[in-house]
């Protein structure tokens, strides 16, 4: 842990770095470089700076810390996927997964330790929200990951989704800064059409992505596209009707011109009825969207349980009759709890 009287070093902006680095009597091209050390080179230390005189490296140690994460546990699944137990600089745990196909690798990373939200079908909402996590810690998964993705495949990292632990539409300005850094040719240069957010669907802050700009894509954890039954798998639809939703997101593609995903599990005797599937098929007709059917992946209490494949095929069938693109994806790490949903299932500790 790092000592409670230095500064975490980045949480300064350039210019804020660049007032401390000449007050220590240093010329201002200094703190360009520092800079580059923490976010492009992913220094975890300022030993390892190694162009920056030995006496300022020992001001910057005096004064600042580099709360870098830690991973504790690797789990490699038989497909390839890896799961991490990364360990934050309090000692609070989150889970990242890297996820590999024949055609890209892709991160998977967590925004909050916990979650605040209480989602029946999911392992991380079981778990209370401690605190939000710092752009940095968000930022230091994706550089993890894109090590991993060289060290074990020889590729690079090629797209990041916002769906592991936690909701980060509820740790807005944090989640933004880090994809900030991760897309600017000063961090990881990576394309903002790369990055997936996904969402439980907070209306507001819907909204908000809209008026700001944004350049990533969205995604919305829906599952249900009636309100009552939505309601019982996601409380958050209380306050956030499926009215509310379509109207932010018909905001956000009339701001972005980008369509949302919505993302849905089909479960047996839940929402697996003819009805379920008429309701989607109107609420898609609404706006410019696609579907994610995602495979279910039991969290061991047996409430839930995966739908027949006639079921799946069926929701295919009539999205794609109403011209509704709709795919069906294969969770991959299930034999270590890295699947959609998992998340913090068998180590309730890690948080």
């Amino acid at each position: 842990m790092s000592s409670p009287s230095k500064t975490d070093i980045r949480a300064l902006s350039l210019i804020e770095l660049t007032e401390a680095i000449t007050a220590m009597g240093e010329k201002a091209f200094r703190a360009k470089q520092v800079y580059e050390w923490l976010w492009s080179k992913g220094a975890r230390s300022f030993d390892d700076m190694t162009n920056l005189s030995v006496a300022l490296r020992a001001q910057l140690v005096n004064r600042f810390a580099i709360n870098h994460i830690h991973i504790d546990e690797e789990q490699k699944s038989n497909d390839g996927t890896i799961k991490n137990a990364v360990k934050l600089f309090d000692g609070r745990v989150v889970e990242s997964v890297l996820i590999p196909t024949d055609t890209r690798i892709t991160a998977c990373i967590s925004s909050q330790v916990g979650c605040s939200l209480d989602c029946t079908f999911c392992a991380t909402a079981r778990l209370k929200r401690m605190r939000n996590l710092n752009p940095d810690e968000i930022y230091d998964q994706v550089v993890a990951i894109r090590h991993q993705a060289e060290q074990y495949f020889d590729r690079p990292l090629t797209n990041i989704v916002l769906m592991g632990m936690g909701e980060p539409l509820l740790n807005y300005n944090n989640v933004l800064a880090a994809i900030e850094k991760i897309t600017s040719p000063q961090g990881l240069g990576m394309s903002p059409r790369r990055i997936t957010l996904s969402t439980v669907g907070i209306t507001k802050m819907i909204r908000k992505l809209a008026d700001d700009g944004v350049k990533f894509k969205l995604a919305v954890s829906l599952h249900s596209a009636i309100d009552e039954k939505r309601s019982k798998l996601m409380p958050i639809n209380d306050s956030n009707t499926l009215e509310e939703l379509i109207d932010s997101l018909l905001y956000w593609y009339d701001k972005t011109g980008s369509r949302v995903t919505f993302e849905y599990v089909v479960w047996r005797g839940i929402n697996d009825g003819e009805e379920d599937i008429r309701a989607l098929v109107r609420l898609c007709k609404k706006l410019p969207c696609k579907v994610n059917i995602i495979e279910y992946n039991p969290i061991d209490d047996g409430m839930y349980q995966q739908a027949d494949r006639a079921r799946v095929d069926a929701y295919i069938f009539a999205l794609e009759k109403a011209g509704i693109t709709a795919v069906v994806r294969r969770s991959r790490g299930k034999d270590i709890d890295a699947a959609c949903g998992q998340l913090a299932n068998k180590n309730l500790s890690v948080v």
